[in-house]
């Protein structure tokens, strides 16, 4: 049993954010019945595909869906509006990620719902928030990212921004949405009263940027990627090219690592480097530089591994999704029957995780 049983989700939405936050409380055992349209989630249709419990899923779908039941409902039809209306009835939480008035033109917004379940909490997921000039703007992740800033510092050292490897607005508003719910949960058992929640993905990802944008926050220029400690401005926080085309990782600036490593290198004199300004380090960078290029990337790992200095080989997702850290860690689950499920980041002490069964679109009726 959960720490989410007894907890009933009726879950509107598609493709990332909402299926994130609300796999992540199937995952915690609440009841969660996940609401598609008759042509399913796109989801779905994401390769690659793997085979759970004997059925071929795609495997974004199937770790974000996993656990839920899937019920198909016309909502532009007054039977599947009449259905909706029995299941929000009896649930406590109610999740969708259409566009703001969508719900509205369908019956199903706020006030309506609420008049079937007073006490439901009702979370909104959109890009830009249901008020505002951007509210109908269309976007998905990376013009979120694009618009609050971030891409522009998701940038190589020509300065030009690229496209980043982590739906980073999607995820933050997953979670935020998870948050905003189970405290919402937790307010109703003191008063009785539910809630609604406006999650913006926009809203969501700009507090992730106050550890580097601080000079913009406080009225100030915006911090360029080059002169940024945690940007790549600063020796101990940078990538460096290894001589077999390969890459490692420097993560931490604290002056100890520069110390330990600068003495391993006997470079002890470029030291005050390493406390300079970010954005002041060109030597020291250059110099790191060219040192990592004279080993492969192997050989940096060897040579490291007694050294007490905040380094890691950059790896691929086939590397480190074999590394013995996920196995101890027990990370990279086969569900029983087949098919591989990452594990929640959210597990508790003596309490067993096991991935529930990827639903087939339309397979429960209730």
């Amino acid at each position: 049993m959960g720490k989410l049983s007894g907890i009933r989700v009726v879950d509107l939405s598609q493709f990332l954010p909402g299926p994130m936050m609300s796999v992540m409380m199937a995952d915690q055992g609440a009841e969660v019945i996940k609401i598609e349209p008759p042509q399913g989630d796109p989801a779905r249709e994401q390769a690659p595909f793997s085979s759970y419990n004997g059925e071929e899923h795609s495997v974004w779908f199937a770790n974000l869906n996993r656990g839920k039941k899937s019920v198909v409902l016309d909502l532009k039809s007054d039977e599947g509006k009449a259905r909706l209306r029995e299941l929000i009835a009896d649930a406590d939480v109610f999740v969708e990620g259409f566009r703001p008035g969508v719900m509205k033109r369908l019956g199903f917004d706020y006030g309506n719902v609420k008049t079937i379940k007073p006490d439901i909490v009702y979370c909104s997921i959109s890009a830009f928030g249901q008020q505002g000039d951007l509210a109908h703007h269309p976007a998905h992740d990376m013009a979120v990212q694009a618009l609050a800033g971030f891409l522009a510092v998701n940038d190589g050292a020509d300065g030009a921004p690229v496209v980043p490897g982590a739906a980073s607005a999607d995820l933050a508003s997953g979670l935020t949405a998870l948050s905003g719910v189970l405290m919402a949960l937790i307010g109703r058992d003191r008063t009785g009263e539910g809630a609604y929640i406006d999650c913006a993905m926009f809203d969501s990802l700009l507090p992730w940027c106050a550890h580097t944008a601080g000079s913009a926050i406080a009225g100030g220029p915006s911090p360029v990627s080059q002169s940024q400690r945690s940007l790549g401005g600063a020796g101990f926080y940078q990538v460096y090219q290894t001589s077999d085309g390969k890459h490692v990782a420097l993560g931490g600036r604290e002056v100890k690592f520069a110390k330990n490593l600068l003495t391993a290198l006997d470079r002890l004199d470029l030291l005050p480097l390493a406390e300079a300004p970010a954005g002041e380090q060109g030597e020291l960078i250059a110099f790191l530089a060219q040192v990592f290029a004279t080993k492969t990337r192997s050989q940096w790992v060897e040579w490291f591994a007694d050294k007490d200095v905040a380094f890691a080989p950059v790896l691929n997702f086939r590397e480190a999704l074999d590394e013995p850290h996920i196995a101890e860690r027990g990370l990279l689950v086969e569900a029983e029957g087949g098919g591989n499920h990452i594990a929640p980041a959210i597990r508790f002490l003596g309490e067993e995780w096991t991935p529930g069964c990827v639903p087939k679109k339309g397979e429960h009726h209730s």
